[in-house]
């Protein structure tokens, strides 16, 4: 049986990977956006909750986690962070599955996984797209955020495959540091190279 062709869509912090992810889904190509599914399971209500909840005494409430709060309690420790991550991915992986079931028709489906490379991800899907964008671009968007600091961006930077690690690996770079017209064109040019043959 045919299945969909699996792009997996990563890019460092700030590099525009949701921007270039919602071109993929304007031109109708589907997307399962990691990211989204955890916060869509950590809200009021959230199956996720009950769990960390457990793991991590006071970080959820009637809001659902309070992601300042929990981001305290594993921020910096290894070993917390594998527990957050072992009620986290199994779940994700489930949803994913579903999304497949769903979209098994489409010719093409892009898997959004901000941290791809850093978790063995490339192995999962069959072609890899890396976003990015100059460094400064980078920066600059990033500082730009409410709650970041300079030793903020450090670290997350610290915790992510370089930029230029990530292009040598990729099978194709997005470049973000353009207009977003420039950008979408190129989404489109590949959304047409990735649908030959399929």
């Amino acid at each position: 049986m045919n299945r969909p062709l699996i792009v997996g869509l990563t890019g460092s912090i700030g590099m525009g990977k949701s921007t270039v992810a919602e071109m993929f889904i304007r031109h109708g190509v589907p997307v399962f956006d990691a990211d989204a599914e955890v916060r869509r399971m950590q809200r009021p209500g959230g199956e996720l909750l009950p769990a960390i909840e457990a793991a991590f005494p006071g970080s959820t409430g009637s809001e659902g986690v309070k992601r300042e709060t929990l981001g305290a309690q594993v921020f910096g420790d290894k070993q917390a962070l594998a527990r957050l991550e072992a009620i986290v991915h199994p779940a994700v992986a489930a949803h994913r599955a579903e999304f497949m079931i769903e979209h098994g028709g489409a010719p093409i489906v892009v898997f959004d996984i901000p941290l791809l490379f850093e978790k063995g991800g490339e192995k999962q899907v069959d072609a890899v797209v890396v976003v990015s964008a100059p460094a400064d671009v980078q920066r600059q968007r990033v500082l730009a955020r409410p709650g970041m600091t300079p030793e903020k961006f450090a670290h997350i930077l610290e915790l992510q495959v370089p930029d230029a690690e990530k292009r040598a690996k990729a099978d194709h770079v997005i470049d973000t540091g353009v207009s977003h017209a420039k950008t979408e064109a190129e989404v489109v040019a590949l959304i047409e190279r990735l649908s030959v043959g399929r």
